[in-house]
């Protein structure tokens, strides 16, 4: 499968990406946290009709679909969907789609690198929090990148059922992940926040990676709530007892309180990923993401 991106970084990308270097990230993402919960009725209702607006929101596979009705705007932003909304691909053993957003990179893991954008690349041992034994399994496999822009659905769930292994929470930046940032900014994934699960699935470990983004950087997962704010200084990894952690495929794994972006890994000769998984394609969360080798 190509990982040729749309574009490569334009004058434009990086005017863009500068000023976010001396931004005070954790700051402005805090200040953002507690203003998505504020249950003042008139400034929830006037944050969430700008962001139905103007970000186009469909609320048709929403459980409430009357937006106005939710409590908060982080209630309306992790908003529940209707049972039947996003149904899993069909065979237990086809890796569905753990989101909804659109596709930035998938592809082969090179040589212990994964693939940004034109000129851009950032090391699986980076990504990992720096921890080699976890880097292991998935030298030479696989990845898909993919972007949650605001209008998307932001619950993430299970890809494979597995049972949990590990979870690494790594420190970062939270620049954006816009897609002109993607472009712009070196290793941007690699330097954002981030929350690493790593599962053990039929196709071997499986790994599902939330990446923090300014403003948007507040992310849970269902076993250990939620994880950012505080932000850390050091990376925290958690082991699991056997049998301790186990979700089936399509299982709610956890949300972002705002949007980012989800990595997925697996190892060397485990999945490809299906024909239409592209650079730039739209994807729905249980549509068919990778099938076994």
């Amino acid at each position: 499968m190509s990982t040729e991106p749309l574009q490569q970084a334009s004058l434009a990308d990086y005017f863009k990406a500068i000023p976010q270097y001396v931004l005070p990230h954790q700051l402005l993402s805090g200040v953002m946290h507690r203003l998505t919960r504020s249950r003042s009725k008139w400034f929830k209702n006037w944050l969430i009709g700008f962001v139905v607006k103007n970000y186009h929101v469909d609320m048709r596979d929403a459980q409430e679909e009357n937006p106005l009705s939710y409590e908060t705007f982080n209630h309306f932003f992790t908003r529940a969907l209707k049972p039947s909304a996003r149904p899993l691909c069909e065979g237990e053993t086809n890796v569905a789609c753990p989101v909804d957003g659109t596709v930035s990179q998938a592809g082969k893991i090179e040589h212990g690198k994964i693939f940004q954008a034109k000129g851009r690349s950032y090391t699986l041992l980076e990504l990992l929090g720096g921890d080699k034994s976890l880097c292991e399994p998935f030298k030479d496999g696989s990845f898909a990148t993919i972007y949650l822009s605001p209008r998307d659905y932001h619950r993430i769930h299970t890809p494979l059922a597995g049972e949990l292994k590990h979870m690494v929470h790594v420190p970062g930046r939270l620049f954006s992940v816009s897609p002109a940032t993607t472009r712009a900014v070196p290793s941007l994934f690699a330097r954002n926040e981030r929350v690493v699960s790593i599962f053990e699935t039929c196709y071997g470990p499986m790994a599902v990676i939330l990446v923090g983004a300014i403003f948007v950087s507040s992310m849970e997962t269902v076993w250990a709530g939620t994880i950012t704010p505080p932000y850390g200084s050091r990376v925290v990894t958690t082991n699991y007892a056997p049998g301790s952690q186990t979700l089936a495929r399509g299982d709610e794994l956890g949300r972002f309180n705002m949007g980012s972006t989800v990595i997925v890994l697996f190892g060397q000769n485990k999945v490809e990923w299906v024909k239409n998984i592209l650079p730039g394609g739209s994807v729905q969360m249980g549509q068919h993401l990778a099938k076994g080798i």
